[in-house]
């Protein structure tokens, strides 16, 4: 069996920068550290980050005048302001491509635009965009949700970065009716764009997909949904344990892909597992040839 890892897979730059933040903070802080909500979709490394100190609140009051680390995925305007006002000290590490949204939902909405922003609505960087974009703007995920929002004068339209550029493509078109004036700003994650094509020219040329990554994390599972769609037998994995023998049973390759905000160390576990399986087939069938 041969094992193939799509040449663009794991951190993106701003995961990276992210953790490597984090546990730098936790190392230097005189007290202890929070984050609103966890940092990345990843449990393996929220999991080492807890080792370290770094603990994940649920409410602005709970963390008092303690750092505070904002997440990749940013946090509306309002928690920041109050976490200011409570005099936390804040470290800002939200994605600098994340960052850059925020900053062109809530530059839309001051010129008069109403604010559509293209994602999945309970995902914690569009509640953070949304914030920034004030509670006029208008979440939707699917053409019949942007079909079915009212007429206005112009429509400023903004994307979750880690959506597909396809499901983008469908759900603007049934916008472009909307508004006599229509600003749509394609504000995909380049890094996270790389790594679906990846997956996708990979996941047409392998039997198996193995896509490793949190299960609450959204590119991880489009990911899945891509190399899906590409006709590869797909299994969604957080690590190599869940991996299962039976999965390659008459496979002759396998592929490997992972989420922006899977490490390279669970990747490693996940390739060395399936390497050790496949030299294990191996021996196998040539024991067996050498018998009588």
């Amino acid at each position: 069996m041969k094992i193939f890892v799509a040449s663009e897979a794991g951190f993106c730059y701003g995961v990276k920068r992210a953790t490597k933040a984090a546990f730098e903070a936790a190392a230097s802080a005189a007290g202890p550290v929070y984050t609103l909500g966890e940092l990345i979709h990843n449990p393996q490394v929220v999991g080492r980050l807890e080792k370290v100190g770094v603990r994940a609140a649920r409410d602005v009051a709970d963390v008092g005048t303690s750092t505070v680390i904002i997440r990749s995925h940013g946090l509306p305007r309002a928690t920041v302001e109050a976490l200011a006002a409570q005099g936390a000290h804040i470290l800002d590490l939200t994605c600098p491509t994340v960052k850059a949204v925020q900053q062109r939902a809530a530059a839309l909405t001051s010129e008069g635009y109403e604010v559509v922003i293209v994602g999945d609505r309970d995902h914690p960087e569009v509640e953070a965009i949304a914030g920034y974009a004030g509670p006029a703007a208008v979440i939707v995920n699917s053409e019949e949700e942007a079909a079915a929002i009212p007429r206005a004068e112009k429509i400023g339209v903004v994307m979750q970065t880690t959506h597909t550029a396809a499901a983008c493509l469908r759900i603007v078109a049934a916008l472009l009716d909307k508004a006599p004036e229509i600003l749509i700003f394609n504000t995909l994650c380049d890094a996270t764009a790389k790594s679906q094509k990846a997956a996708l020219q990979l996941a047409a040329e392998v039997d198996v997909m193995v896509v490793v990554g949190g299960r609450n994390s959204a590119n991880t599972g489009r990911l899945a949904e891509i190399c899906r769609g590409a006709g590869a037998e797909t299994h969604h994995v957080e690590t190599a344990n869940e991996l299962r023998a039976e999965w390659l049973e008459g496979v002759a390759a396998v592929g490997v892909t992972a989420g922006t905000s899977t490490p390279d160390w669970v990747i490693e576990e996940v390739v060395a597992k399936l390497k050790a399986w496949s030299l294990e087939g191996g021996e196998a069938a040539r024991s067996k040839k050498r018998t009588p």
